[in-house]
C-alpha cells in the first residue's frame, strides 16, 4: 500500500508541475488549471484511502460546504474583484496549515521527533501570518480599509521585536514539547499581530507584489505542515507554490525597479484620486470629446491600448474589446500593452481582457512592445497612471524613479481616458497629461469607451 501511495503521489506531483508550466501562457492556462486539479484530486483520494479513515461524516460535510462556497464564489464574484478573492484564498491556505499544525500537536501522545515538531511550529507561525496578513490585503483591496500605507513610529522595530519573541517562544516550545500548549497559543497571537502589522504599511500600488508574496507564504506553510505530517505530496505541492510565489514576487519587484525589502518597509503610495501635488491646478489641459478622439482614430493606422486599474474599476473590458474589434474591422493594427504591475494582482489585465474574449495574440508584455510605441499613431491609456509616468526616467527623488514604464509618450498621439488629473498610487503628478500631443478624455472608462463606440459606428 505504501508503494501504491507513493506512486500516486508522484503522478500527482507531475500533474502539479505540468500545470504550473502551462500556466505560463494565457493560451494554455486553462489546461494547466485542469491538470493541477486532477493532480489534487488524485492526492486527496489517495490520502483518504491511505489513512484508512473509519468515519467520513465530517469529511463529507466539509466537501459539501467547501463545494457550495466555491460554486457560489465562482458565480457571484466579479472578475474585477479577483485580486481580493485571490488574497482571501491565500489566507485560507495559510489558515488551514495553521489549524492542521495545532490539530497534529493535540493528537500527539508522546514526545515528538525534533524535526517534526520544528516543522509544526514553523507551519503554525507562517500559516497564521499568512491568514491574517491576507485578511488585511483583502480589506484594502475591497475598500474596507484605506488603500494608502498605514504607518507609525517604531513600526519596523515593533515587527522585529514580535518576530524575535516568536523565535524565542518557538525555542522554548522545542525544549518543552510535552507542555508546549501555552507557547503555541502565544505564538498564534503574536503571529496574528505580525501578520496584520506587516501588511498595513503596504500601499495599493504594491498589492501585486504582496498578493504573490502571500501566495508564496501559503505554499511554505503547507510545505512545513507536510513535513510535520510526513506527507510527501503536501511537501511537493507546498514547495511548488512557495517557489513560484517567490519568483513571481521577484518579477513584480523588478518591474517596479524596487527591492522586496523596499516594498515591505518603504510605505510607498497614497490614496488614488486624493488630489494632485501642489502646482497641478496651475497647469492647463484641454478637455477633448469622444468625437475628437474618433476623428484621430479614424485617421490612425496603428493603435496600442494600455489598460490599467481604472479599466477594472469601471468594468469596461467588454466595451473595450468591442471598440478594438471595430478598429480591427476598419483595417487598423490594434494591440494591447500589458505592464507587469498594472492592476492589483499579477496578470490582472490579462484576466480581464481574456474574460472579454480579446485574442491572446493581441496581448503583449511590456518588453515585447515598448520599442513599437515610437512607430504607433495612437497610444490610448485607459485608467493607467504610474506605469506610464515619464518621471520614472528623470526624477531621482520620486518613488517611481527607475521603474520600467510603457513608452506611451513616444507615440504620435496619446489619448488618456481618466476621471481626473489626480496622481496614481505613488502620489506623483504625471507630466504626460500636459503635453501638446496628449488628448485628455475625462470620464468613467466604460462611459467614455461606450461613447467612442457609438461615434465610430455613426
Amino acid at each position: 500500500m505504501e508503494t501504491i501511495t507513493n506512486l500516486v503521489y508522484l503522478v500527482a506531483a507531475i500533474f502539479f508541475i505540468l500545470g504550473l508550466k502551462l500556466l505560463s501562457s494565457p493560451k494554455t492556462a486553462r489546461r494547466g488549471n485542469q491538470l493541477a486539479m486532477i493532480g489534487m484530486l488524485l492526492a486527496i483520494v489517495m490520502t483518504l484511502f491511505d489513512k484508512q479513515i473509519i468515519n467520513f461524516t465530517y469529511i463529507i460535510i466539509g466537501l459539501i460546504v467547501g463545494a457550495a462556497i466555491g460554486l457560489y464564489s465562482a458565480k457571484v464574484v466579479k472578475m474585477t474583484q479577483m485580486p481580493q478573492m485571490v488574497a482571501l484564498f491565500n489566507g485560507f491556505g495559510g489558515g488551514a496549515s495553521a489549524l492542521v499544525a495545532l490539530s497534529e500537536y493535540s493528537r500527539m501522545t508522546g514526545a515528538p521527533r525534533l524535526d517534526t515538531f520544528i516543522a509544526l511550529i514553523l507551519g503554525l507561525f507562517v500559516g497564521t501570518v499568512t491568514f491574517f496578513g491576507s485578511l488585511v490585503a483583502y480589506a484594502k483591496l475591497q475598500g474596507i480599509m484605506r488603500g494608502a500605507p498605514i504607518v507609525y513610529k517604531m513600526q519596523q522595530a515593533l515587527n522585529a521585536l514580535l518576530l524575535l519573541a516568536i523565535i524565542v517562544l518557538g525555542v522554548l516550545a522545542v525544549l518543552n514539547p510535552l507542555h508546549a500548549w501555552w507557547f503555541l497559543l502565544i505564538i498564534v497571537m503574536l503571529s496574528t499581530l505580525l501578520g496584520v502589522l506587516s501588511v498595513i504599511p503596504i500601499g495599493g500600488a504594491d498589492m501585486p507584489v504582496i498578493i504573490s508574496l502571500l501566495n508564496s507564504y501559503s505554499g511554505i506553510a503547507a510545505a512545513f505542515t507536510g513535513f510535520a505530517l510526513q506527507n510527501s505530496v503536501l511537501i511537493i505541492s507546498g514547495a511548488l507554490v512557495g517557489a513560484s510565489g517567490i519568483i513571481l514576487s521577484d518579477i513584480m519587484c523588478k518591474a517596479m525597479n524596487r527591492s522586496l525589502l523596499n516594498v515591505l518597509f518603504g510605505a510607498v503610495g497614497s490614496e488614488e484620486g486624493s488630489g494632485g501635488p501642489a502646482g497641478t491646478e496651475q497647469k492647463r489641459v484641454t478637455r477633448f470629446t469622444a468625437e475628437d478622439g474618433a476623428v484621430i482614430l479614424e485617421r490612425a493606422q496603428s493603435v496600442i491600448f494600455v489598460p490599467g486599474y481604472g479599466l477594472a474599476v469601471a468594468q469596461a473590458q467588454h466595451v473595450l474589446a468591442e471598440f478594438a474589434q471595430i478598429l480591427i474591422d476598419r483595417g487598423k493594427k490594434v494591440r494591447f500593452a500589458i505592464h507587469p504591475v498594472a492592476g492589483r494582482m499579477p496578470g490582472h489585465m490579462n484576466v480581464l481582457l481574456a474574460e472579454a474574449n480579446v485574442p491572446y495574440d493581441l496581448l503583449f508584455e511590456m518588453d515585447n512592445i515598448n520599442d513599437d510605441f515610437r512607430n504607433t499613431d495612437v497610444a490610448m491609456v485607459i485608467g493607467a497612471n504610474d506605469v506610464t509616468n515619464p518621471v520614472a526616467r528623470t526624477k531621482k527623488d520620486s518613488p517611481l524613479y527607475g521603474m520600467p514604464i510603457l513608452n506611451v509618450d513616444q507615440a504620435g498621439t496619446v489619448m488618456i481616458i481618466k476621471r481626473s488629473l489626480s496622481p496614481g498610487f505613488a502620489g506623483e503628478d504625471n507630466p504626460l497629461f500636459y503635453e501638446d500631443k496628449t488628448m485628455m478624455l475625462f470620464g468613467d472608462a466604460k462611459k467614455m469607451l461606450t461613447e467612442l463606440v457609438r461615434v465610430m459606428k455613426e
